[in-house]
């Protein structure tokens, strides 16, 4: 029914002329499989898995300050930046709680890397290979907003946390509804805002196996990552009783904005369920069968 004619004058749709915004997709390719591209895939593949095993050594077994230089040598970027107002004389109440948004599993791992000191972060749903080759310390957390509370709470009190309210991924440039549980935490909360780039292979999956997310985002010819610390957001202090419902939500959503603006994403109100759902036909519950396989 289409003419060859037709057919000439295709062109590939610029994303805003998209009928629906391109918010969740899923898929391991971040290149457009022509048959030039798929060539040079396939040449690279063989040296990009040592590359991403020498890169994962080096991050996991060396300290930050050696590692660091040695990762750039291999092709990784990292940039960083702080807030240029910074009041010398204030003193840190306590341990800092980092709130960032969520673009891989490397996130904290790589605020780690910018701040040159070890923290501690927070997972609903991590494979154990993960687990067990982070550099960094990882708790699991319940879904049980009570005991997770009581939990973050004791490991702020033991040093600094990182906590990704988003509690899932997203690759485009929107961020999707931030959890208020981080916001009852502590007095003074930390924004970060990370963002990073890739070439050929995407970092997250919905429906594929989550321990491989670190190997492919190391594959990448020069990944990129970019990692901002913004001015922290004060939260009202209620030690004796829990914030209401509006505070609390005002807290995630003012630093919610902070990032988006940084970042230029936008603000949505779409949260893990909603990509799960599109995606992976499921709400992103964390499986409990012998595979041990984690959505």
């Amino acid at each position: 029914m289409v003419t060859e004619a037709e057919k000439k004058k295709w062109k590939n749709l610029a994303k805003d002329k998209y009928p629906k915004p391109l918010i969740f997709h899923d898929g391991r390719l971040a290149l457009k499989p022509t048959p030039l591209t798929t060539l040079a895939l396939f040449i690279w593949v063989p040296s990009a898995f040592i590359i991403s095993l020498i890169r994962i050594t080096i991050g996991v077994s060396l300290p930050y300050n050696i590692a660091t230089p040695l990762l750039a040598f291999t092709g990784l970027r990292l940039t960083t930046s702080k807030p240029k107002t910074i009041i010398k004389d204030q003193k840190p109440k306590g341990h800092n709680l980092y709130a960032c948004n969520h673009r891989t599993l490397l996130d904290p791992l790589y605020l780690a890397f910018a701040l040159k000191r070890d923290l501690v972060t927070v997972t609903y749903s991590l494979s154990k290979v993960s687990e067990i080759l982070a550099p960094i310390k990882t708790v699991r957390l319940t879904r049980n907003r009570d005991k997770d509370a009581k939990r973050m709470k004791g490991l702020l009190k033991q040093g600094d946390l990182v906590v990704c309210p988003e509690g899932t991924t997203c690759r485009e440039a929107y961020l999707l509804r931030f959890s208020p549980l981080f916001s009852e935490l502590c007095d003074e909360i930390v924004p970060v805002a990370v963002d990073c780039r890739v070439t050929m292979f995407h970092g997250t999956t919905a429906g594929g196996l989550k321990c491989l997310d670190p190997l492919l985002f190391m594959m990448n010819p020069t990944p990129c990552y970019s990692v901002q610390l913004l001015q922290k957001v004060s939260s009202p202090s209620l030690p004796n009783r829990r914030m209401n419902e509006k505070a609390r939500f005002e807290v995630a959503n003012q630093v919610q904005k902070q990032i988006g603006t940084v970042l230029g994403f936008e603000c949505t109100t779409l949260n893990r369920k909603d990509k799960y759902l599109i995606l992976a036909g499921n709400e992103g519950a964390v499986s409990t069968t012998k595979t041990g396989r984690n959505v």
